[in-house]
Order: structure tokens, then sequence, then C-alpha cells
């Protein structure tokens, strides 16, 4: 008898273990999967809308565009590929906002490490003055890793339309002509179908804890899709 119960309570001692290991398991596989929002314009606050398109409630991507990074390279959604990226607005001369902006992109930058899936974009709102020369001089004083972060120039009226059409990012209205003028503090998150997936105030660090965190959850839904 006494035997038998030895084995009894051996086998209940292994059992445990393994019972406790399918129970979590299961927990864990009927728990939701987080995901992050995918923006449409409808979606945003129609202040942040060309008013053309604040209809659109779905498939809303962004627009193709071929700009200049700071080493004369011609930049285009090629680049961005089937890459997570966030992009924001900025001029180098812009004393007030856009330094604590690039501060916060490059610990971003720091943060990201050697991850390949993840890129930075970040457009310069007055390209007559930001010169690919211009552009170099700020990468070099801030920091910038041109392997995955791009600090772009070119025609402003494609710039603006950018802002305003796509990234869905400033309040102001505008036809990106001489005396328009963009300052945004948003960062934006964009995901591998070129969709918008988040928006964060560039100018705060816990902003950029959260842009940090949804990053790591965007890159697990590719991860779970892969499986």
């Amino acid at each position: 008898m006494r035997s038998f119960f030895a084995k009894f309570k051996l086998f209940g001692l292994v059992l445990l273990p393994i019972s406790a290991v399918i129970m979590y398991l299961f927990y864990n596989a009927l728990q939701p999967v987080k995901l992050l929002p995918i923006y449409s314009p409808a979606m945003v606050n129609a202040e942040l809308v060309s008013e053309e398109i604040q209809h659109v409630r779905k498939y809303h991507t962004i627009t193709d565009f071929s700009l200049t990074n700071q080493n004369g390279e011609t930049i285009t959604q090629d680049n961005y590929k089937n890459k997570i990226y966030v992009a924001d607005f900025f001029f180098t001369t812009c004393p007030t906002i856009c330094p604590i902006m690039t501060k916060n992109m490059s610990d971003l930058q720091k943060a990201l490490g050697s991850d390949s899936d993840v890129m930075l974009l970040s457009h310069s709102v007055t390209p007559e003055i930001d010169s690919v020369a211009q552009l170099k001089k700020y990468a070099l004083e801030k920091g910038v890793d041109d392997r995955n972060w791009n600090l772009v120039t070119g025609d402003k009226k494609q710039i603006y339309d950018l802002a305003r059409k796509s990234y869905l990012a400033v309040k102001t209205d505008g036809d990106g002509g001489p005396f328009d003028m963009i300052h945004t503090e948003n960062f934006i998150l964009v995901d591998k179908k070129k969709r918008i997936r988040g928006f964060y105030d560039g100018t705060k660090k816990e902003d950029m804890e959260k842009i940090l965190a949804d990053i790591q959850l965007l890159k697990k839904s590719y991860d779970k899709k892969s499986k």
C-alpha cells in the first residue's frame, strides 16, 4: 500500500509542473492579441486632415515620394520597403521644438540599436535653406546614423503635401508656397504596408517610451504572422 501511494505521489509531483505549463500556455492562447490601430483620415482630428480626404475611412497609406538625403542620395519608398519607420518634420535652424525632437529621435535611434527592421525619416520643412550640405552638417552635429536615419530635403510642395495629406501631422492649411510654414511636434509611426499606426509628441520623453513599446508590439504582430 505504501509503495502504491509513493508511486502516486511521484506521479503527482511530475504531473503538477506539466499541468502548470499547459495551463499557462492555454491561458496565453486565450488572451486577445493587442494590436495597434490603423489610422485613416476619418479617425484623426479634422484639424490635422486636408478637407479633400477627411471622408476616407480605410486604405489610407503614405504616398510615394522622391527626396534627397544628407548624403545627396535619392530616397524613395523603396528605401523603406518592408520596414517599420518613424517620420517627423523639422528644420535645421529651428530654435524651439526641433532641437528637442532631434534629441529624442537620436535617443530613439540609440534605443533601437542595430535593429534593421526599423528606420527613421526626418523631412525638412525649409528645403530652400536645408541643402544637402546643411543637412550633412546637422547630421554630423546630432550624431545621425545614416544607415537607418535619413534627413531629407526636396520640393517644398511635395514635403508639405506629405505632411498634410499622407502623415496627417499638421493643423495649418497651405499650398506649400513661399509663405507657407509647417511647425509640428508630431512623430508618426508607419508600418510595413505604409499605414499610420500611431501619433506621438516628439517633445515628450513619455511619448518616446510609448513609441518604443508600440514598435515592439508592431514587430511582434509580424512575428506572429510569420509563424
